[in-house]
């Protein structure tokens, strides 16, 4: 018997629709509700936390449109970002850009970046892709390094970009007479940036270009045979990814962190931040946009929940001296991979198939088997 493949799709009429059920008008209306009360019902600590979740996501759509629809493996995915955090550190804090100006300039950059790699692409897969995509991250961690009038070097360089639109200022949020803290208003900016990434992302998906990426990365040949452009479309999604990737790291370093070191995005650091996200997308489920999303509420959430309940869990210790068996940032390593380890063997599509099995069983009870 053929094995089914992991990115199947039961329902082609439901998948071309963005909202074409009840349920998923539902879903659509809790998601704004969410979106409206959270920040007024959550704390500083569960707002600064879904922020990061909120990049996490962004990033995450990127490398889904690269890894998950086109097939293109890639373990460089935290240079991008890097491109896009020091875009918004000289463009939105040295050259004091508005934010509509120095977040497409970063875009932009980090998808021209992606275009010059791309090319490599059409000679190269799998794991020699993968090499050479890792090899930007020792290549870029050299430039940030040396180019000390952007990055500031190894100190790295703060970030004070921009982060208005118009009158409305999400750093210092001022509506109606009500003023929000700092954490609240950049929930709603970085929240209303992953919805129109999706629903970017989603377009395209579900359109001629996205069934050129699943063609090509189920059969490339065929594809080409059938008038498929490996060339363009190679090319045109890793210059997508990347322009996506850079825009979660300006925002990593314009929102979140305020701050950006070198060390974050190129080197061993560098692997390891590529990886999370490469969990990201593999939890959340590959050739799934919702992946991306879920899978970041998941890899990014759990470090820092672990990290704050560490002291409920007697086996884990925050500091070498502390009472315990395992570090909590050796705990988060260890949890990654047995998360990839796990998702690869048991459900390769990730919790979005998960979820889709389960809401296939409802729908055809009491016929389910």
């Amino acid at each position: 018997m053929a094995r089914r493949s992991p990115y199947l799709i039961t329902d082609y009429r439901s998948d071309l629709r963005l909202f074409g059920s009840n349920w998923k008008r539902f879903g659509l209306l809790l998601m704004v509700v969410a979106f409206i009360g959270a920040p007024l019902q959550l704390d500083n600590f569960w707002l600064g936390l879904l922020g990061l979740v909120a990049v996490y996501a962004i990033g995450g759509i990127g490398l889904n449109l690269l890894t998950g629809y086109a097939g293109q493996v890639s373990l460089g995915h935290a240079f991008f970002l890097g491109v896009g955090a020091y875009s918004a550190a000289w463009f939105g804090g040295q050259q004091g850009w508005p934010m509509l100006l120095w977040l497409p300039a970063a875009a932009l950059i980090g998808a021209a970046m992606g275009a010059l790699v791309g090319p490599i692409a059409l000679r190269l897969s799998g794991q020699y892709l993968a090499i050479v995509t890792l090899g930007l991250l020792f290549i870029g961690e050299h430039f940030m390094v040396q180019w000390k009038a952007v990055t500031g070097g190894t100190r790295g360089t703060s970030v004070n970009a921009d982060l208005a639109i118009g009158p409305v200022d999400f750093a210092n949020l001022e509506l109606f007479g009500i003023t929000f803290t700092r954490n609240q208003g950049l929930f709603w900016l970085l929240w209303g940036v992953v919805a129109l990434v999706a629903l970017m992302a989603k377009n395209i998906a579900r359109t001629r270009p996205g069934r050129a990426l699943q063609a090509i990365r189920d059969r490339d040949v065929a594809a080409e045979i059938i008038g498929v452009s490996l060339s363009r479309y190679k090319v045109a999604v890793f210059a997508l990814s990347s322009g996506i990737a850079a825009v979660a790291g300006g925002f990593y370093g314009a929102a979140v962190q305020q701050f950006v070191s070198p060390v974050e995005f190129g080197g061993i650091q560098g692997l390891v931040f590529s990886i999370t996200f490469i969990a990201v997308i593999i939890v959340g489920g590959m050739g799934t946009i919702s992946g991306g999303i879920v899978g970041a509420l998941v890899v990014g959430a759990l470090p820092r929940i672990t990290q704050r309940f560490a002291d409920y869990l007697p086996f884990l210790k925050s500091t070498p001296n502390d009472s315990g068996i395992i570090l909590v940032g050796q705990f988060n390593l260890m949890l990654f991979g047995a998360l990839i380890i796990v998702f690869l063997l048991a459900e390769p599509l990730g919790l979005a198939a998960l979820w889709r099995r389960i809401t296939t069983y409802f729908k055809a009870w009491p016929f389910s088997y």
